[in-house]
């Protein structure tokens, strides 16, 4: 199949899962065309395959924003002009379906007929999606794609009650490979973060407001005074601020380590005791599960779809919004019990194994035969 994929090409989980999912149609023998404004940061391999097409947003006088959706709709064109294009892969609803919907008629103008799948991700939906001011292109563009997919159970159903929308919703779980997973422990590089044998606890997210990291450095300040311990932060964003000043008022500045936007965190999580998510809700929850790959096991809440990957009392725990005090003590609780930690590492391996990519990719390729079947009899 030759197919279009598009997503921001950002650090959050829509631009890895779209990455990863276009690598590895890619190795199946897929020819796979990525559309977007920069390079997708784990777009980085050499493939025959693989194929980036870069669009430019050029400044004008006119407009006080730059006309993104304009731009992208006729590259898309192009390319499905172009590469004759079976089909088009766009991530996150806003505003990537209504661009989609958009090319897709301008195509239908020049008697080509390309059928586009948008996935949600989750805060295109139970966020941004919120807003009156998107409601009707939201519904409209994911009423009229040719499928819809939602990375979870609980955000179809938030999708399902938030617009009304008539279209069939599949559930296509998000995904890691578990081969590239395989790193052994390797206790020099604990030893720099953690120098003196302290319990290493980590965080991966783009530090919103929603991801509650504050939560996070009162989770970390209770484990601290049971343990000596460290606490990795991996990412960036606008609550960074009000993080490093509670870490000041709380004298806890030494023993929380900021590693900035980290492409590729396997190597962090390898040497970690605990993943911490105390968002306050997570459509999937991607960072748990890449971590649960390398037999870290999460403490995390139980909004939106954590508990369709971290399974409470198994691989981690799940808490209620907000009870940073029950978190804390589960996580004491298993620092506190090497057996039952080994127990919980093995585990959350083993439950990361069903989200292998080998298991996902069939039931996307399956989707788009499907739909590319559908649209040629339909001619």
């Amino acid at each position: 199949m030759n197919i279009g994929m598009v997503c921001f090409p950002t650090y959050g989980g829509s631009g890895v899962v779209a990455t990863e999912l276009g690598i590895a149609l890619a190795n199946k023998g897929h020819k796979v065309h990525f559309m977007s404004y920069s390079q997708p940061f784990r777009l980085n391999l050499f493939s025959e395959n693989l194929f980036y097409h870069e669009f430019n947003v050029n400044d004008y006088p006119l407009f006080d924003y730059q006309p993104y959706e304009s731009v992208l709709a006729s590259k898309i064109v192009d390319v499905a002009i172009y590469e004759q294009l079976d089909i088009l892969h766009v991530h996150y609803a806003i505003p990537h379906a209504s661009v989609a919907y958009m090319a897709q008629q301008i195509l239908k103008s020049k008697k080509i007929n390309l059928p586009y799948v948008t996935t949600l991700h989750g805060t295109d939906i139970t966020l941004v999606g919120r807003d009156p001011a998107f409601e009707p292109v939201i519904r409209f563009s994911l009423n009229h794609s040719n499928a819809i997919t939602s990375v979870s159970e609980s955000l179809k159903k938030d999708t399902l009650k938030t617009f009304k929308i008539d279209n069939k919703i599949t559930v296509i779980p998000n995904f890691i490979n578990i081969k590239e997973y395989n790193l052994v422990r390797d206790e020099s590089i604990k030893r720099k973060y953690a120098p003196n044998g302290e319990k290493l606890l980590v965080h991966i997210s783009n530090f919103r407001k929603v991801k509650r990291v504050k939560d996070l450095i009162h989770i970390f300040n209770k484990v601290k005074n049971k343990f000596a311990a460290k606490l990795i932060l991996v990412g960036d964003g606008p609550e960074k601020p009000s993080i490093e000043l509670l870490c000041r008022q709380l004298n806890i500045t030494h023993d929380v380590i900021f590693l900035g936007k980290i492409a590729d965190p396997k190597e962090i999580l390898s040497v970690s005791d605990l993943f911490l998510l105390p968002s306050e809700t997570e459509s999937f929850g991607l960072s748990a599960l890449e971590a649960m790959a390398m037999k870290v096991p999460v403490i995390s809440t139980n909004g939106g779809g954590l508990p369709e990957v971290n399974i409470d009392g198994k691989t981690g725990f799940l808490s209620d919004l907000g009870n940073v005090d029950e978190m804390a003590k589960q996580a004491i609780k298993l620092l506190s019990d090497q057996k039952l930690l080994n127990q919980f590492r093995e585990n959350a391996f083993n439950q990361a194994k069903k989200f292998d990519i080998d298991k996902i990719l069939p039931q996307y390729e399956k989707l788009y035969k499907q739909i590319i079947k559908k649209e040629q009899v339909s001619v």
